[in-house]
């Protein structure tokens, strides 16, 4: 819900802030008084097109601010904790659209800065605009389709969830049937070289890390003689001659004598460096038995050589062709079989291919007939509903109907799907389109709406269709800028009802400029202008009922200033009281989480 909203530096407001009532809001004010800049304000909170037109002259930015009651665990709390948006202690988020007078927008929510796309989230869980550009929309068919499965619910989106996810596999594998026998020539050539080269290199059957194992490998039998002349000098150096020879004692004999002097010295002194003496030649040791061991394994194998460059000749000629190294070949081998799976273009597989797509193709249709079906049953109660509410809004003898007509295909259509007898498109949405038609009077043809609807009534047409869905809107607050244009008389009176019976389910903020429309409403803002020669300033005002009826006078027809047009709307407010009073209490359904 939407408990208060700020307007700062938007078109002729300069400063207003608008206290809204959690049932029906009404908003009016003179022509020219700046109504629009609260739907506009409305708009932008909603992560609309910002316009540096829309920026009062003379200002540097406007700023609309929004504080919306968002329960925690919400929808749209939840939007805000994915930002990192935090709620006020009331409970209260604050959403916050500026527009700079270069064009220039910024958004925050819950003290974060965000992007505008954001607020658009935040708008689809709280907030609901309807204007003339809706009725405009309501006019399309993919729109009037939108209203039918809203209206059904589960009984449709359930089969339409199930029939896109099929339909999605269908056209993955139809895709793949018509690539593979198109390119059937070219497809075979590059298996036939991915298979030549797995070939190539299933011969060889190279291992990972090979090639630079085989290179140490090589070097060192290569160097073999070299190696040994290093080795028996450094084995010389260390442990001396290995017949014993007392002038070739080696490091370890000399270090072994120094050793013993020092342990018999009389010197305290000299005694104690005599263990580090020890431990040198302990690691003297075994440095020299490493050595040995070194030269126990090293001999000069001439096959063993040449076995090895042969096997690196032959990853070398894999590692011109197909990668940098070995592991490169590995790789690239691995990846060759699984497209090579994917290039299958025999017979078989081309066969085992259109049985699947035939096989999802009978399943697809079976889920595009139940989406139908669901939405023919669904259609009739709507029309029914909508037009039981036309009865009550002055248009008793007309009736609304919702065609639902299969959508042929045309030729040479990708997506062709046979239902039942009939070749029908197959789109993201089924095989319907759907139709709404206006009946004016018993006997008169149906027509569709945009045809057969003024514009009054198609506004009443529009707030019918909002009173039967509010049951199935999950967002909490709906906006109707004068969708009641072209109505008046006891029509406008009905409008009035409609809104307030919707506004017991729902907040309900209405811009208009009928007072029949108005006096239903719980509290009534009045946009004000003001111009002081220089500047044209508008503000908004909150009015107690001697001040509504004020307005109401003033709205019919510019009576306020008589004692007539003041009795007048001191009567119409009189019977929309009682009429609300009269009316059942419906409470409010909590949403769940």
């Amino acid at each position: 819900m939407l408990a208060e909203m700020r307007i700062n530096g938007l078109g002729v407001i300069d400063e207003a802030t608008l206290e809204l009532d959690p049932g029906f809001t009404v908003v009016t004010g003179e022509t020219g008084a700046g109504k629009t800049m609260v739907v506009t304000g409305l708009h932008l909170l909603g992560g609309g097109r910002a316009e540096a037109s829309r920026v009062r002259t003379g200002a540097d930015k406007a700023v609309v601010e929004g504080r919306f009651q968002a329960p925690a665990g919400s929808p749209a709390a939840k939007v805000a904790e994915e930002v990192g948006g935090e709620a006020d202690e009331d409970g209260s988020l604050i959403a916050i659209r500026t527009v700079g007078a270069d064009g220039r927008s910024r958004a925050h929510v819950g003290g974060r800065s965000v992007p505008v796309g954001v607020l658009s989230e935040l708008a689809e869980q709280l907030i609901a605009v309807h204007g003339q550009n809706d009725q405009l929309r309501l006019m399309r068919p993919t729109e009037q389709r939108g209203v039918l499965d809203r209206f059904a619910g589960e009984d449709v989106s359930s089969p339409l969830r199930a029939y896109q996810a099929v339909r999605e596999e269908w056209l993955r594998v139809s895709a793949e049937l018509k690539e593979r026998t198109e390119r059937s020539r070219e497809l075979a050539r590059e298996a036939d070289l991915l298979r030549h080269g797995l070939t190539e290199i299933d011969a060889v059957a190279p291992k990972l890390g090979e090639d630079a194992e085989l290179h140490d490998e090589a070097r060192r039998l290569a160097d073999a003689d070299q190696l040994r002349e290093a080795a028996q000098g450094a084995q010389f150096a260390v442990s001396g001659s290995l017949e014993g020879d007392p002038d070739n004692p080696g490091a370890l004999g000399l270090i072994s004598e120094a050793a013993r002097r020092l342990a018999t010295s009389e010197d305290p002194k000299l005694r104690e460096m005599e263990p580090r003496l020890v431990e040198a030649a302990t690691l003297l040791a075994d440095v020299g038995a490493e050595i040995s061991g070194y030269l126990d394994h090293l001999e000069a194998d001439p096959g063993r050589l040449e076995s090895v460059l042969q096997r690196q000749a032959e990853l070398k000629a894999l590692t011109r062709k197909y990668a940098a190294d070995v592991d490169g070949v590995i790789a690239w081998a691995e990846d060759a079989r699984t497209r090579l799976g994917g290039l299958d273009t025999s017979e078989e597989a081309l066969t085992g291919l259109a049985a699947r797509r035939d096989e999802l193709a009978a399943e697809l249709a079976t889920l595009a007939a139940q989406v139908t079906a669901a939405r023919v049953e669904a259609a009739l109660e709507l029309g029914k509903a909508v037009t039981e509410e036309l009865d009550g809004l002055a248009m008793p003898h007309a009736s609304v109907e919702l065609a639902v007509r299969p959508r042929h295909a045309e030729s040479g259509d990708a997506q062709a799907l046979t239902v039942g007898r009939s070749v029908l498109h197959a789109g993201a949405s089924g095989v319907d389109d759907v139709e709404l038609r206006l009946i004016s009077h018993p006997g008169a043809p149906a027509l569709p709406v945009h045809k057969g609807a003024s514009g009054g009534e198609l506004s009443r047409v529009m707030l019918a269709l909002e009173v039967v869905l509010s049951h199935s809107d999950p967002v909490p607050t709906l906006v109707f800028d004068e969708v009641d244009a072209g109505v008046g008389g006891r029509a406008a009176v009905e409008v009035g009802r409609r809104l307030a019976r919707l506004a017991r389910s729902h907040q309900v903020i209405v811009v208009t400029h009928l007072p029949q429309v108005a006096a239903f409403a719980d509290r009534h803002l009045v946009v004000d202008k003001s111009a002081d020669g220089t500047f044209t300033r508008s503000a908004v005002r909150k009015l107690d009922e001697t001040q509504r009826v004020v307005e109401l006078a003033r709205m019919l027809a510019g009576m306020d200033s008589t004692d007539t047009g003041r009795a007048h709307a001191e009567e119409l407010l009189a019977a929309a009281k009682a009429d609300k009073s009269a009316a059942p209490v419906v409470r409010r359904k909590k949403k769940k989480a």
